[in-house]
């Protein structure tokens, strides 16, 4: 792969030479609409005999495209007519960050056949266009941050217990306390319903940063507990955001996948987190230094937030949208029916993220505790087990989002859910290395039903209550993962230890199971304004290849 300079930026160049016959060298005269959709071709003559056609950017997650098919006849060409082609193609991917990683995929992609385009599993379902293909990118840093301050308090809280000589008591009552975090996020997220998911986002993302840093200066747990409750409110605030923009700009086909790659980007900066946790062995305070790495990437998340622009559901459907013209059509008042249909939309996932929570928040914050107490596992063996066992979950994400999206939602959710409790409680009764076996198959399983069941949220509420819905069914989850906790402490000493107490909580999963083939809608390939009647038709995607503050 060549580049050439155009203005500030490389621009990646792949050249290819072909021997074919007429028709194949027509073929390849022929715009492409794949990968990428092209403009039609424009001919002129080359040196001596060769033809030269030109192909721009129709459409495609690309800021420049340009592709030239070179067309000569051999010099010892024989009566089969044998023609020798030159095809070069110029891009640059809308993908801010993460076209390093992106940049060789895309350029093996573009000299493979159109038929296949499936085969090209990191590839959206749907097209994208370069507005959305910036935006989902953007998207994704900011997802690492949250994924990073969502952890923090989670691995450095026995360092700080330490450090301030607190009891397991008031550890507890701290970490009990920073969960108001959910119920102030509510207020959050309910202001992007009125002013605009832009805004809520950018100002939530760098409060998050700063307020998570003032971690590094509490006096003791009290404060710790302060300072995160506030920080969490903001980080919160920020996820929830974070998936809802997205579900709103994505096309119908690829919302699963947006919700997958978020997902993804979440857990690699939860991974951080833990890579830097080795900085608090280096003195009693050490462990200060983790809450002092967001401010590094405070600007950061600053850039890529403030390059979003607000999405155009909320343009289109948003409360202020009627008054931004005197020509809009007047605000759909929705119907008691419609009402009453939200409602039962609201308690059927709220329901559901509570009695989730009730198995998965006990099993994931009390495993390490059940494994070096009740299986003898030291430390070191359990940060091996974590890594071995979860790692694999990034194929269910992977695999679950494509599913969800060419398949439908309700399908994998339920098999994932199943799945993945089964195979959870399996590891709990589990001894030997079946436990790591279980473990992983668990972590794959479970972890489809992320993109398969994220998107609920997002898309079975009208854009003017979308943010207030989904703050609230986040609250309801961190109710269950209070009640879950809570209840599975008492059932292991009731029962004689973990075990039990998971297989009997493993009963609230199922419960959902059954909500989900039962109750829950089809939502794949529906555009949201099919899914919510009051909400106002997106305007149509620019066709134009350049985002505002493309890199």
């Amino acid at each position: 792969m060549s580049e050439h300079r155009v203005g500030e930026h490389h621009v990646p160049t792949v050249t290819s030479i072909t021997v074919t016959d007429h028709a194949g060298a027509e073929r390849l005269c022929t715009a492409r609409d794949d990968l990428v959709a092209e403009s039609a071709g424009t001919q002129q003559a080359g040196d001596g005999p060769s033809t030269v056609t030109h192909f721009s950017l129709a459409h495609g997650p690309f800021t420049a495209w340009d592709r030239t098919v070179d067309v000569r006849p051999l010099a010892s060409a024989s009566a089969d007519d044998s023609v020798e082609v030159t095809e070069t193609i110029s891009f640059r991917l809308a993908l801010p960050v993460w076209h390093v990683m992106f940049t060789p995929l895309v350029r093996r992609a573009v000299v493979r056949p159109a038929a296949q385009r499936r085969s090209l599993w990191w590839l959206t379902p749907d097209r994208l266009d370069a507005v959305t293909a910036a935006a989902l990118s953007r998207l994704c840093m900011l997802s690492m941050a949250a994924g990073y301050l969502g952890t923090l308090l989670t691995q450095t809280n026995t360092f700080a217990k330490a450090q301030f000589a607190s009891s397991d008591t008031a550890l507890s009552t701290m970490l009990a306390s920073v969960r108001l975090a959910a119920l102030l996020a509510l207020g959050v997220v309910a202001i992007a319903d009125r002013r605009g998911r832009r805004s809520v986002l950018l100002w939530s993302a760098v409060a998050a940063c700063v307020l998570a840093a003032t971690g590094a200066l509490v006096p003791d747990l009290a404060w710790l507990g302060i300072s995160q409750t506030a920080a969490r409110t903001a980080s919160t605030a920020m996820a929830i955001v974070i998936g809802i923009y997205a579900i709103e700009e994505m096309p119908a086909g690829s919302r699963a996948f947006a919700v997958s790659v978020l997902a993804m980007t979440g857990a690699l900066g939860a991974g951080m987190c833990v890579a830097v946790l080795p900085l608090a062995d280096i003195g009693p305070g050490g462990w200060r230094l983790l809450y002092l790495v967001p401010l590094l990437f405070a600007p950061a998340v600053w850039r890529q937030a403030s390059k979003l622009g607000e999405t155009r559901r909320f343009q289109a459907s948003g409360p202020a949208a009627a008054a931004k013209s005197h020509t809009a059509a007047p605000p759909v008042r929705r119907t008691r029916a419609e009402r009453s249909a939200n409602r039962r939309r609201f308690v059927l996932l709220a329901a559901s993220a509570m009695l989730l929570a009730l198995f998965t928040t006990p099993a994931s914050q009390l495993l390490n505790e059940y494994l070096r107490t009740e299986r003898g596992y030291s430390a070191l063996t359990i940060t091996l087990f974590t890594l071995l066992t979860n790692t694999p979950g990034v194929i269910g994400i992977i695999v679950g989002g494509r599913l969800a999206d060419t398949r439908g939602r309700r399908v994998v959710g339920a098999v994932a859910i199943f799945g993945g409790v089964a195979f959870t409680v399996a590891m709990f009764v589990a001894t030997g290395s079946w436990i790591w076996v279980w473990s992983a198959l668990g972590a794959v399983i479970g972890a489809a039903a992320v993109p398969a069941l994220g998107v609920y949220g997002p898309e079975l509420f009208p854009t003017a209550s979308r943010g207030s819905a989904n703050g609230g069914i986040n609250l309801a989850a961190v109710s269950g993962a209070v009640v879950g906790l809570l209840t599975a402490g008492l059932l292991s000493d009731a029962l004689g230890g973990l075990p039990p107490a998971m297989a009997l909580l493993a009963l609230g999963p199922l419960v959902v199971v059954v909500l989900i083939v039962v109750a829950y809608p089809e939502t794949a390939h529906r555009e949201l304004e099919d899914i919510n009647p009051t909400d106002r038709p997106p305007p149509a995607p620019s066709p134009s290849p350049a985002p505002p503050g493309a890199p």
